[in-house]
């Protein structure tokens, strides 16, 4: 890897096995030898973090509150932002076909090499080195989330609101599902009991299209 000092400073970490840090680099589609194990245990090791740093930040804070909060950092695209802004873009190692599909900012796959990067450096010096890696990346994030800014996601409030009524949970479907295998889109149904009108949206994932359609929902509930 060239300039890797370049690198270390970016990510204001050094690590003793250069090697951890080329595979929680290398994308599947570059190698077998690829970062999918790092992302898995990075993962596990920000999520654990993150509820921790928040669970002695709001000693008051319910369970289902921490849980929001920590959804809120650890979402894709936040993680997407985070990997941008240390230039892990320039670094990612992609087969042919990614290179030409524009892999460097997806943000899936920048939020998955982070994850990576996460786990190769638990792996190279231990939770404390990860820890401080998180804290110091996600700072501003974590500045912004209280417990009076998160909110419920919008799934979660209309099936509340439709309960409220003595009505039964909403009922999303998939309508369709289109693009190639790393850019597909979902189109997600939803339909509310009493409601004529059924609810669609379009988004990158499942939970996203769910979301979107359970927002116009509640808009028109509300209404």
């Amino acid at each position: 890897m060239q300039d890797i000092e370049r690198l270390y400073r970016d990510l204001e970490y050094r690590f003793t096995d250069v090697q951890l840090l080329s595979r929680a680099l290398t994308h599947r589609s570059k190698s077998t030898l690829n970062y999918e194990r790092l992302e898995f245990l990075g993962d596990s090791v920000l999520g654990f973090v993150v509820a921790q740093w928040f669970y002695h930040q709001f000693p008051g804070a319910s369970e289902g509150t921490l849980s929001r909060m920590r959804a809120s950092v650890v979402r894709k695209e936040r993680l997407a932002d985070v990997a941008r802004r240390i230039g892990l873009s320039d670094w990612l190692l992609l087969g042919e076909g990614e290179q030409r599909s524009g892999g460097f900012q997806r943000d899936s796959i920048l939020a998955d090499s982070l994850e990576a990067v996460i786990g190769a450096i638990q792996l190279d010096a231990g939770l404390d080195a990860a820890r401080q890696f998180i804290i110091r990346h996600f700072d501003e994030i974590l500045s912004d989330i209280n417990p009076d800014t998160v909110r419920k996601d919008p799934k979660t409030r209309l099936q509340e609101a439709l309960q409220r009524r003595g009505l039964p949970v909403p009922d999303y479907t998939i309508v369709s599902v289109s693009g190639p295998p790393h850019e597909q889109l979902f189109e997600v149904a939803c339909e509310v009991a009493g409601e004529p009108e059924t609810f669609t949206a379009v988004g990158p994932s499942r939970r996203r299209a769910e979301q979107d359609a359970a927002k116009k929902a509640l808009a028109k509930i509300a209404s």
